[in-house]
């Protein structure tokens, strides 16, 4: 046990020579002596202070600066339980004034005398600052029903400053907030969104804040009371907090909310919601902004008014700054709002913005940008052009590779190289930076079991789009593309057949994606692999022949074209041509000479022309004739240009496309055409004719 005092002054005094025990002896008694005298004037100074008489000293038992005595440590939860202790006594001193003044003060906010009203309205406000009288006062439903009449009848502005401000204090609680509901103060504070005094304004907009966030049933009082109408308005303010609360409240309005989205349309909302992303800098501002504009980026009727208002190149501005909130919801917001920006201009420093948040690896946003980046590349050759210039292409391979299973980002990157390898000047380049970046085996591995279609779907064009540079036609055959292109159309062939009737196939659709676009996209893509020759007879021996002349019969004209096209490409090898005559295509074949489709009554014509190039005279003849009369019976003038020509240059074929083209065979040379075409327009076929082996001419008339 730790020795008492007395003791260790003992001890200590025994350790010192002679005359000296007996001097400090003697001192340390008087001390001791005086401390305990004096305990109860420190114990009485460090816990009552003011108890203590004025100019008294009080001994300090301090020794070390550093360190507080016993009593200094008690003093000070000491002193903190003496305050709350008083705060107590003047709660309920608060309190009990409050609930007797509240009869009269309620009586006195319903008198006529407008002077009465408003310094009762000023001695409520007072009491509402402190707690207890508040909550005295907010339990009183005619107290709070006074004050909401008050506002809604008065025409003084100091009355109106009060009754806002009562209103506001009472908001900061559940209870306040039920009682002015209840009291019908939603119309009221809308009502004094019209007042000219700043104060009054910031009252009413930050108290319906509250109750648009905790009051049930405030968002539909609200709306009923034209809240929006009177708020839209405000956004014109230039004070960032209020314009941030503001925001907010239009947030929470319009959330699921279509009426609240077209009324603030109607306002000139989303031009005001523009004007403050391009000219503020307060984040909260930009922030509570930036998630109105995301609600209102899926609306159809505000989307493209936000648009025109420079919405995307204002989100664009704040892509590179450092709230991480702000920037996650302007790339929401751009995504939702970029498919109806593909024609708009000045996107330039955005695209670039874009390509290089491609690099992320936050899987939302790169989410957004590979979903944005695939809308604005969408029909639109300068931004395909810009992104495949600003090493896109790479950056859109490397985000397939770390997407790994998301299809959310693998669909939207597929999908965007898809755009950059087709239609634009450099699609080309696109086209060999797919390969030299190592990207085509990554690209046809996404045809792996388990299908999820929308990615397939995007796959199969980009492997098509591919497939249109030479120099890529070996490295998808040595991927794989074309079996895993045949399994697909076989699968989706077999879903037609499954659920279709008898006369007529049907096509089911999966994950959204209708099954008849795969057969497309399939037979499309294996159209184009197949113009290389090792590739074509590839595709002959995975027994594609027979599948493709059952397309022939597809109620889909975009079926039967690719179907007619691939035959097309294959019957240039003649084991194949007899194939596809033995497979009876010839019928359906003769059929589609009679399609409205250009593309369908040119293959085949082409392919009928392959597989009756070796047969008898009389076989070519009869073909001859049915070409003549299905294609020229409905235009006379046509018919007898034909015959003329056909006199003077002893022609034995005709094929025509509704009297605007012809293509005419020679029958004793097979290897001069003549092409006629009333229309510059038709010009494109004449890359599809190249399958002929034959000189093409083209006469424009």
């Amino acid at each position: 046990a730790m020795p008492c005092l007395t003791e260790f002054i003992y001890i200590w005094s025994q350790n010192l020579p002679d005359i000296q025990k007996s001097n400090k002896s003697q001192l340390l008694v008087q001390n001791m002596e005086t401390y305990a005298l004096t305990r109860k004037q420190r114990v009485q100074a460090a816990l009552f202070p003011e108890t203590l008489e004025e100019g008294a000293t009080i001994l300090s038992t301090q020794t070390d600066p550093s360190q507080m005595t016993n009593v200094q440590r008690l003093a000070e939860p000491s002193q903190m339980l003496k305050m709350a202790i008083i705060h107590l006594i003047n709660y309920q001193d608060d309190a009990e004034l409050a609930t007797r003044a509240v009869p009269e003060l309620t009586k006195l906010l319903n008198d006529e005398d407008q002077t009465v009203v408003c310094k009762a309205a000023q001695i409520v406000n007072q009491l509402t600052r402190k707690e207890a009288a508040r909550r005295a006062l907010m339990q009183s439903p005619q107290m709070v029903a006074a004050v909401v009449r008050a506002m809604q009848n008065t025409s003084d502005m100091e009355t109106a400053k009060a009754t806002a401000s009562i209103l506001h204090n009472l908001s900061h609680q559940r209870e306040g907030l039920l009682s002015i509901f209840k009291s019908g103060g939603i119309p009221a504070l809308v009502r004094m969104l019209s007042s000219p005094m700043e104060s009054v304004l910031f009252y009413a907009i930050t108290t319906l804040h509250n109750l648009l966030l905790h009051q049930e049933g405030a968002k539909m009082a609200v709306r009923l009371a034209d809240g929006l109408q009177r708020m839209v308005p405000l956004l014109k303010k230039s004070n960032p907090k209020f314009l941030a609360i503001t925001t907010d409240c239009l947030q929470l309005l319009s959330y699921g909310n279509q009426e609240s989205k077209l009324i603030i349309l109607a306002n000139g909302g989303p031009e005001a919601l523009v004007h403050i992303m391009r000219n503020n800098n307060y984040e909260k501002l930009l922030w509570t902004t930036s998630r109105v504009l995301k609600v209102l980026s899926v609306c159809p009727s505000n989307k493209p008014a936000i648009v025109e208002a420079g919405g995307m190149q204002a989100l664009g501005m704040h892509l590179s700054g450092s709230s991480q909130r702000l920037q996650q919801n302007c790339m929401w917001t751009l995504r939702n709002l970029s498919d109806a920006a593909t024609k708009q201009e000045g996107m330039d420093g955005l695209l670039q913005i874009l390509v290089g948040l491609l690099s992320s690896d936050d899987v939302n946003m790169l989410t957004c940008a590979t979903g944005i980046l695939s809308n604005l590349t969408c029909n639109n050759a300068h931004n395909k052009s810009l992104v495949t210039q600003n090493n896109g292409v790479e950056a859109l391979i490397h985000a397939i590779l770390r997407a790994g299973e998301k299809a959310d980002v693998t669909e939207p990157a597929v999908c965007a190289l898809r755009h950059l390898t087709s239609r634009h000047q450099q699609a080309e380049v696109a086209q060999n930076a797919v390969r030299r970046h190592y990207g085509i085996p990554a690209i046809v591995k996404l045809l792996n079991q388990p299908y999820y279609w929308p990615v397939i779907k995007a796959v199969v064009g980009l492997i098509r789009n591919l497939a249109l540079c030479p120099e890529n036609q070996a490295p998808l055959r040595d991927a794989g593309a074309p079996p895993r292109l045949t399994n697909l159309l076989l699968k989706a062939h077999q879903d037609a057949q499954k659920h279709g009737s008898s006369n007529q196939q049907t096509y089911q659709v999966r994950d959204g994606v209708r099954m008849e676009e795969i057969v497309e996209g399939c037979t499309g893509a294996l159209h184009i692999l197949a113009r290389d020759p090792v590739n074509r007879a590839e595709i002959a021996n995975l027994q594609t022949i027979p599948l493709f002349v059952q397309l022939l019969y597809s109620p889909v004209d975009n079926v039967k074209r690719v179907a007619a096209g691939a035959l097309c490409e294959l019957a240039l090898d003649k084991p194949s041509a007899e194939i596809i005559d033995s497979e009876g295509a010839s019928a359906p074949l003769m059929e589609l000479l009679h399609s409205n489709n250009e593309g369908i009554a040119t293959y085949a014509a082409a392919v009928l022309f392959r597989i009756s190039e070796d047969k008898n005279s009389d076989y070519k003849k009869r073909v001859s004739v049915e070409l003549t009369h299905s294609l020229f019976k409905h235009d006379p003038a046509a018919w007898e240009m034909v015959s003329l020509l056909l006199l003077s240059l002893h022609i034995h074929y005709v094929l025509s496309y509704k009297s605007t083209l012809w293509l005419l065979f020679n029958s004793y040379a097979f290897e001069s055409i003549h092409y006629f075409t009333k229309f510059k327009s038709h010009a494109l076929l004449v890359p599809q004719m190249h399958i002929l082996n034959i000189n093409i001419t083209i006469v424009y008339h």
